[in-house]
């Protein structure tokens, strides 16, 4: 695979197949098969280890493991059968592997002594706070979801992406280890390609970061606001700064572009004198601009809310705030939406975001109608966010309920809530 450097742009360099394997030298090759399998709670228990993990139920749950008589005689197992246990979770049985280590059946010698209790030297944790973490982001350097990769993994190698596709690609394709991407602003509401994407692909929410926008307009040294006729910027940045613009007086068109990184870059490499940017201040340091105005979003409490994203879930826990994503769409309309929601509003679990999407594959429903005829309905799938964690009775249970009204439901990812204090932007 070629190699990327963290300081330019990761292009769509990326195969459309996906391989099985990303195999590196002197190190074992790693296999990551995904399935599209739907979610099934059989008694509140996934049906599978891949739904298990898919539906972020935990494996530090009541868990009972019976041995049971071994066959020796038996020559397909021999004198191990490490599988010989019945596992018992939430007080339901299951056939689920939850890779149990076995009693040892060797020798009455070792059965005699105890089996040595694991220290902290016996585990391989995840690099902690994000070290050594390769995380991707949509942008180039400089840019808001670069800020935000950094502050939910500080000290980590940021993989600039040119689109959020590649950026879900290249986790995918284990050219990363996380994505950080945008999914709702304060002011502009949710992003909805983000939306989309989180569907498409088998990626898993861990983790969710807050991000105050603290906007500047940028332009050329020397330059100053007088010779300033076009603005550029990301189409949310120029809606978010219109009045202060207006209140700078600057007689200047507006044009959008990609991001807003973006567009500090697109002045530095073409020498535009008479174009200023709207970006962050980082952006100014990286390019060589000059801020004109620092501060000039119409809103201080401008918050960027993003969302990280890996190949395999967290196990949710109950000793701080967890937030659960899921996703779901019923056969027959929206009409079992109410008895959806009534599921969590029963059991006292707060929702925090509700979001409807058009349901790609069937998006609009015939009805059949006496007086005009055939009537067309517009079919959606719809997101909810909400605060409880899978670990708790409370959601595994309204889950449960929830499946028996819909025809899909899926769980995108129980992480921690972003608890980290928030002050508004300063420079206002």
């Amino acid at each position: 695979m070629q190699a990327i450097s963290p300081s330019s742009p990761l292009k769509s360099l990326l195969p459309t197949r996906r391989p099985l394997a990303r195999v590196t030298p002197n190190k074992l090759s790693v296999h990551c098969i995904y399935r599209s399998d739907p979610i099934h709670f059989p008694n509140g228990v996934g049906s599978s280890r891949a739904d298990w993990q898919t539906s972020c139920a935990i494996l530090a749950s009541r868990v009972v493991s019976q041995e049971q008589p071994t066959d020796k005689s038996n020559g397909d197992y021999g004198g191990d059968r490490s599988a010989d246990h019945v596992a018992a979770v939430n007080g339901h049985k299951t056939s689920v592997d939850l890779n149990l280590v076995p009693l040892n059946k060797g020798s009455t010698e070792d059965n005699n002594k105890a089996m040595k209790p694991l220290t902290i030297t016996d585990l391989s944790p995840a690099p902690m706070h994000g070290s050594h973490l390769r995380v991707a982001y949509q942008g180039v350097p400089g840019a808001y979801s670069e800020a935000a990769a950094g502050k939910a993994y500080p000290n980590c190698e940021s993989i600039p992406c040119d689109q959020f596709e590649v950026a879900f690609q290249a986790v995918e394709l284990w050219v990363a280890d996380r994505a950080v991407l945008p999914v709702e602003n304060s002011l502009g509401g949710s992003i909805h390609r983000n939306y989309d994407l989180l569907l498409r692909h088998r990626l898993h929410i861990v983790g969710e970061v807050q991000l105050p926008v603290h906007h500047c307009l940028l332009a050329l040294p020397g330059v100053h606001k007088e010779n300033i006729t076009r603005v550029i910027s990301h189409p949310q940045a120029l809606a978010q700064c219109e009045l202060s613009l207006s209140k700078l007086g600057l007689n200047a068109a507006r044009e959008a572009v990609d991001d807003t990184a973006g567009a500090a870059e697109h002045i530095a490499a073409n020498n535009l004198r008479d174009t200023a940017a709207i970006a962050s201040a980082r952006a100014a340091e990286l390019y060589g601009l000059q801020i004109l105005a620092d501060g000039i979003q119409d809103d201080s409490s401008n918050v960027t809310r993003f969302v990280m994203l890996a190949r395999e879930p967290i196990i949710p826990r109950t000793d701080r705030p967890f937030k659960t994503s899921i996703v779901f769409a019923h056969d027959k309309g929206t009409s079992v939406l109410f008895k959806v929601l009534s599921a969590f509003a029963f059991r006292n679990i707060n929702l925090t975001k509700i979001e409807s999407r058009p349901h790609r594959n069937c998006p609009i429903r015939l009805v059949d109608d006496a007086n005009v005829g055939t009537a067309k309905h517009f079919e959606y799938m719809f997101y909810v966010d909400f605060e409880a964690s899978m670990a708790d009775v409370r959601a595994q249970n309204a889950l449960a309920e929830v499946q028996e009204f819909t025809s899909f439901l899926r769980v995108l990812g129980s992480y921690p809530m972003d608890m980290t204090p928030w002050c508004p932007s300063m420079g206002n």
